[in-house]
């Protein structure tokens, strides 16, 4: 296990893959589902419009996948600054 050195680079580092990823979900949540609903519904998925689809279902599936890349950067940020077990 290698010595824990620069706490401050580790939570610099988790603070920006928050900010990265929250700011994905808000892109696809916001974006998608108000902002480009209209461009979007042009688009059918499975019989429903594709604007609805995103607002429905859409930025809860992203929202999932985001959590598990969250996962993965943590458990490779952890390893590099020797917090893993």
């Amino acid at each position: 296990m290698k010595p824990k050195e620069d706490p401050r680079g580790y939570w610099r580092a988790n603070i920006k893959y928050v900010l990265i990823l929250l700011s994905i979900w808000f892109a696809v949540s916001y974006g998608a589902g108000i902002l480009f609903k209209d461009a979007l519904n042009t688009i059918k998925l499975g019989g429903f419009k594709l604007g609805f689809w995103f607002a429905q279902q859409g930025s809860m599936y992203v929202f999932v996948v985001l959590i598990f890349v969250y996962v993965k950067l943590m458990n490779n940020l952890d390893k590099k600054h020797g917090y893993d077990e």
